[in-house]
């Protein structure tokens, strides 16, 4: 029987045990796609407890806990202390066996921490202290885990409007970390919104343009593009609930575009409309900035906006509406191709069983530079063993594995570095199956660089941040 979470942990063969060790343990970490807060990293911020660190924000484990019964006040409450929260995690973890959170919250305790006991109400307040004790020290601030898991580059996700000051005053004080902007103008995007019309209304205060239509909104954030191109930013975000494909003329789009700012009902045709020419105004300034785009679709969002505090999603269309989506997504990619305006793009679904659907999709607009379009890693849910590996397969058998740029945390805590240690582990994992199997011939100089390119070399020449 194996020991839990050792050296070897999720490496079944020798070959898998010499690719990690040797290859992709001493990769450092690109994270193209997060969420940390750029003011942390900018002030170094010092945690004061591992609750603030580990549970702040955390909508994994708030969703874990709540299917536990745990009261909403010890996830998100303001009533409660660190201690309490921490008390009922601990409760929690012994139920999420099989869940990714048992495997990435043992792995972050003993990468960052060097603990090596599981987490239970009985170890719970040793924990606690230990955590608590270590986070006094100053390799214990956001910088310094950062530091401490080798991490080359971040790219957070920020909205046009963002001033960047904190980017800045990162890239200024001579943090040998890069903290990149990514460009993610949803809330332009999401017309059918509310808040659309105050949306525009500050955009029009950072840009200092006077916004009445489409046309000058799309100026607006071109300066807006071009202020975070001379920040260095070179990668954009969308998330959307599916790809568009309705025609629309500009006239029609500045009907829609005046209704929206005067508060009035507009059509689910219309919105989709406005979508579809939103998203395609977007990836043909991406293209000219010469950035790479991502889109993160499949996410049903604010489900449950007053409990779950808008982090509860539900995930996934039907057959058929997976179906429409990808024709609406050929559609999207092949207009763009035939400007000339598809620039390097991601794709990531929510949906498991739009993977070879999407794998299949790269290959129809492929060409230039190596991996041009390119299956984002399993995500959101799917950022776990099963899904990582569903993900990794349906890439190996339709498309290129070896031209992959690799894993992300999307996450905004500074202990989620494990999940690119966790990814590496299985796509060594795999690769030594394989060899072992006689599926694959034991040629170390390919698989070596096979993983090595996957866990940091190619995203390093993909991206252009340097």
């Amino acid at each position: 029987m194996k020991q839990f979470n050792d050296e070897n942990f999720l490496l079944d063969t020798q070959v898998a045990q010499d690719l990690y060790h040797n290859h992709a343990a001493k990769k450092p970490i690109i994270d193209y796609h997060c969420h940390l807060i750029p003011e942390m990293v900018a002030n170094d911020h010092k945690f004061k407890s591992i609750t603030e660190l580990w549970l702040g924000g955390d909508h994994y484990k708030w969703r874990a806990m709540r299917t536990n019964g745990v009261d909403e006040r010890f996830c998100t409450g303001k009533d409660t202390s660190d201690w309490e929260k921490f008390e009922k995690w601990a409760e929690t973890i012994t139920y999420c066996f099989r869940n990714p959170l048992y495997h990435w919250s043992h792995l972050e305790l003993k990468t960052a921490f060097g603990i090596t006991k599981q987490l239970s109400p009985k170890t719970a307040r040793e924990i606690f202290d230990e955590c608590n004790e270590k986070l006094q020290q100053p390799e214990f601030s956001a910088r310094g885990l950062m530091r401490h898991y080798n991490v080359e580059c971040v790219c957070t996700t920020d909205d046009p409007v963002d001033d960047l000051r904190y980017h800045k005053q990162t890239r200024e004080s001579g943090f040998e970390v890069k903290m990149i902007p990514a460009w993610r103008p949803d809330k332009a995007m999401n017309i059918e919104k509310p808040e659309f019309a105050a949306y525009v209304e500050q955009l029009s205060n950072v840009s200092g343009v006077n916004i009445s239509s489409f046309k000058e909104m799309v100026d607006a954030l071109q300066k807006r593009h071009d202020f975070f191109h001379e920040n260095g930013c070179r990668l954009s975000d969308h998330g959307i609930e599916e790809f568009y494909d309705e025609e629309y003329t500009d006239s029609q789009i500045e009907t829609i575009f005046t209704k929206a700012l005067a508060g009035q009902q507009l059509s689910d045709f219309e919105i989709r409309q406005y979508k579809n020419c939103f998203l395609t105004v977007m990836a043909e300034m991406d293209a000219d900035a010469d950035w790479t785009q991502q889109f993160h679709y499949g996410a049903i969002r604010d489900n449950n906006t007053v409990m779950y505090n808008k982090l509860g999603p539900d995930t996934g269309f039907d057959s058929i509406g997976e179906f429409n989506t990808a024709r609406a997504m050929s559609r999207f990619l092949n207009k763009l191709n035939m400007k000339g305006k598809l620039t390097r793009t991601i794709l990531y679904t929510l949906n498991p069983c739009a993977n070879e659907v999407i794998a299949t999709m790269l290959g129809n607009f492929q060409g230039g530079e190596p991996g041009k379009i390119q299956f984002g890693s399993g995500w959101w849910f799917n950022d776990q063993l099963d899904g990582m590996t569903r993900q990794m397969n349906a890439l190996s058998v339709l498309g290129l594995l070896s031209r992959f740029v690799g894993m992300l945390t999307d996450s905004r805590s500074f202990l989620s570095y494990p999940r690119h240690e966790y990814f590496r582990r299985l796509l060594c994992n795999m690769l030594g199956n394989d060899v072992e199997k006689g599926l694959l011939p034991n040629d170390q100089e390919i698989l070596s660089r096979m993983v090595e390119d996957i866990s940091y070399n190619n995203a390093r020449r993909y991206f252009k941040f340097y």
